[in-house]
């Protein structure tokens, strides 16, 4: 298991993500798309996972409702995948969330992207719903956690 360093960084610190992100997904997005996304949005938290200081992931959410915070972006580099770093990630976020006083935390996530569902899953999320997603033709599966439990 990879014991990855988790820092929240600031959106200054965008083009470090933008990197990550085209490392990983496709087609490829600039920092102007982002911060297109960004506008409007509270609390947008951003962070990186690095394993022996070498970027290896990252987090993208923002708040949806005021007791919901909504996990947008986040993705492993696949070398490094099945190690454990996506777990410690939505851990970070989940934990952020949590001390920011949300009460749910929500993710989306295409049907083909099995890992991503089994983690949701073993992190404790429900499934909530489906929502088609218009822009790749495919549905996506809605899960929800509750954060005031164990409060």
């Amino acid at each position: 298991m990879a014991d990855a360093v988790i820092d929240v960084i600031g959106i200054d610190e965008l083009p470090q993500i933008v990197e990550l992100y085209n490392q990983i997904f496709r087609p490829t997005k600039t920092a102007d798309s982002f911060n297109r996304r960004y506008l409007g949005r509270h609390n947008v938290l951003q962070l990186v996972a690095r394993v022996k200081d070498r970027p290896v992931g990252f987090f993208i959410g923002f708040e949806l409702k005021p007791d919901t915070f909504f996990a947008w972006f986040y993705g492993v580099l696949p070398d490094t995948r099945r190690a454990g770093v996506g777990a410690q990630l939505m851990e970070a976020a989940q934990g952020w969330a949590t001390q920011n006083e949300y009460e749910t935390f929500r993710l989306e996530c295409h049907n083909q992207h099995r890992p991503m569902l089994h983690l949701a899953i073993d992190l404790g999320y429900d499934i909530v719903g489906m929502r088609w997603d218009a822009d790749r033709g495919e549905n996506l599966v809605i899960f929800e956690k509750n954060l005031t439990l164990g409060r």
